[in-house]
């Protein structure tokens, strides 16, 4: 027997309260300065010198110069209980994820892991904004941070959030679509991309 959708007063029921200020009302970013600058800063101070070195690490040459300074390579949904990996390449063709969703069973555990690149400049603040929907009803709204990061161009950087619990109960099961962005202190929109979940009794049915 089909399962029908939930009626937009029981979506609202389960939907999280959405908070669209920003939390940090106040906090003004810093001003952005780039790699060379800071190498420059306080350069006859030896241990300062050492400390910047060991932060920044050795940069590297960007193999494309003409590659975004942030690059989103893919995300991943952990969950150890999946049968097989969720795995979105996000360097690819990013207009069929809402086509094919991932099938999540309710209630596993899970977490959403990011991989991403930073080629040239040190980043500050980045964000990753996730917005979930069920029959165009917004019902979840997550920020997480990611926090700031400097050059490595040859190497990714992983992003891993706290573990969640998917929702679990006849209204919770369905498909839900989801915008995703990258962005930082700054505003820059590194990568948005929409994908789609569906919450199933059994991985499969």
């Amino acid at each position: 027997m089909a399962e029908q959708e939930p009626t937009p007063e029981q979506l609202a029921a389960i939907a999280t309260v959405d908070d669209e200020a920003d939390a940090a009302v106040n906090y003004k970013p810093p001003a952005q300065k780039s790699l060379q600058e800071i190498q420059e800063l306080d350069k006859d101070d030896e241990s300062l010198r050492k400390y910047k070195e060991a932060l920044l690490g050795n940069a590297g040459v960007v193999e494309d110069p003409n590659a975004p300074n942030v690059q989103v390579t893919r995300m991943t949904l952990v969950c150890d209980a999946a049968p097989h990996p969720l795995v979105l390449d996000l360097q690819g063709d990013l207009d069929n994820f809402r086509k094919n969703p991932f099938v999540l069973k309710e209630g596993v555990e899970y977490r959403l892991k990011i991989n991403f690149k930073v080629n040239r400049e040190i980043v500050s603040g980045l964000k990753y904004v996730q917005q979930s929907f069920r029959a165009g009803v917004k019902v979840d709204k997550t920020d997480y941070m990611v926090g700031s990061y400097g050059p490595r161009p040859k190497e990714e950087y992983e992003f891993l959030t706290a573990i969640e619990e998917s929702p679990k109960g006849m209204l919770a099961r369905g498909t839900y679509n989801i915008k995703s962005k990258f962005t930082d202190d700054d505003k820059h929109d590194h990568l948005s991309w929409d994908w789609s979940l569906t919450i199933k009794k059994e991985w499969k049915e």
